[in-house]
């Protein structure tokens, strides 16, 4: 049993990029379909917006945390 106990590296790998590109799909399509609609609150807008820039953060981040940082560390 390594630091971090027992942890599947490659299964977190792939599910933190699957997390991150969800994330990032439902800002995208949220901005799509309520951005044309004039009655949607700013607030709305800004909390899509900011659902891609961390679904995109996570995406790129949980491969490398996952799958080179994590088990080099153990």
């Amino acid at each position: 049993m390594g630091q971090y106990g027992s942890l599947d590296y490659p299964r977190l790998a792939k599910r933190g990029l699957l997390f991150g590109l969800l994330l990032f799909a439902v800002g995208l399509l949220g901005q799509v379909v309520l951005g044309t609609s004039p009655a949607t609150p700013a607030w709305e807008l800004t909390l899509l917006f900011d659902l891609e820039a961390i679904g995109l953060v996570v995406a790129f981040f949980s491969p490398f945390v996952f799958g080179i940082f994590l088990p080099l560390t153990e």
